[in-house]
């Protein structure tokens, strides 16, 4: 694993050097810009970035405005406010008329940390995914970060974008032939007993649970799969096929997200034993953000845990 950076960060550098080269690209932020990084954007290109204060609902109303008049509206906040708040004007403003505006959710997930569970949300993949047409996606470190904004600037149509506010470890950097497809996974780890699929900062965790199984005599297919909406089928099909078990943790609900897509697809094509690890549908709370993953068990340990049982039911 390389280099430790939030893909928040990665997220305002990204934006701000694709200005350069596509001036129809306009970020609006909800007064959280330095939280956001969309700041990072708002200095490098001031005449096409818009503070418009804490107005979240108004803001996805000018984002759509501004896609309808033919620019690539880049519009963030936190995904508490982003997703949550401003559901309703993302509904029938952006996606029923399917419009090119790209939401960007950062914060999502139980490593806010301190702020507690009114910030942290856990939610917004299941708002997200539920809207016709929205896609949605969550890169687990800086460089697939880049890679997807890169890729979302020539998508043409609505999208949900989730930021994590922790430095993570870079992996896909260092994978050979790596590359990012919006609706494809990426296998990072070969393996046959059991595979985990994974995305956000879950991914690195994944990768160590995998570690611990290994020495456990358990070998894990590992998946990062960025993007929630449109799942990769083609690869959950073949890893169901060939492992028999799948594990699927998301710093999410266990309801309405990754792993209840992935449950979803495989109980209509191939059923095997599918084991959601996450949020188990309950609030967050306040503390160090480490501390309050472990207490959900959103740690190396929860994973293999949750593979353990998962290569005990396939024997059943």
């Amino acid at each position: 694993m390389g280099e430790k950076l939030a893909t928040r960060v990665a997220y305002g550098r990204t934006l701000a050097k694709l200005g350069y080269d596509h001036p129809e690209i306009v970020a609006l932020d909800a007064d959280l810009a330095c939280s956001t990084m969309s700041q990072t954007f708002g200095d490098a290109h001031p005449d096409r970035f818009f503070n418009m204060g804490i107005a979240e609902a108004n803001m996805i109303g000018v984002a759509a405005g501004l896609a309808a008049a033919g620019k690539k509206p880049y519009a963030s906040s936190f995904a508490m406010f982003a997703a949550g708040r401003a559901f309703e004007q993302i509904r029938n403003s952006v996606a029923y008329p399917r419009l090119n505006v790209k939401i960007v959710g950062s914060h999502g997930g139980l490593s806010v940390g301190e702020d507690g569970a009114t910030h942290q949300c856990c939610e917004d993949f299941a708002l997200m995914r539920c809207l016709p047409g929205m896609v949605v996606c969550c890169p687990c470190d800086a460089y697939e970060m880049e890679q997807a904004v890169k890729a979302l600037v020539d998508y043409e149509g609505p999208a949900y974008l989730r930021l994590g506010r922790l430095a993570v470890e870079t992996v896909t950097d260092a994978l050979p032939n790596y590359s990012f497809t919006l609706g494809k996974g990426t296998l990072l780890r070969a393996g046959k007993d059991v595979t985990i699929i994974a995305n956000g900062m879950m991914v690195q965790k994944a990768l160590k649970a995998g570690e611990i199984l290994a020495a456990e005599g358990i070998d894990a297919r590992i998946i990062d799969m960025h993007t929630v909406k449109p799942i990769d089928e083609e690869m959950v099909l073949q890893a169901a096929r060939e492992t028999g078990a799948i594990v699927v943790s998301e710093e999410h609900n266990i309801v309405g997200g990754l792993g209840e897509a992935v449950a979803g697809y495989l109980s209509g094509v191939y059923p095997v034993p599918v084991i959601r690890h996450g949020v188990e549908d309950v609030f967050g709370c306040s503390g160090k953000a480490e501390k309050v993953l472990e207490y959900f068990g959103l740690s190396p340990e929860g994973i293999a845990a949750k593979a353990r049982q998962a290569v005990e039911a396939k024997r059943k």
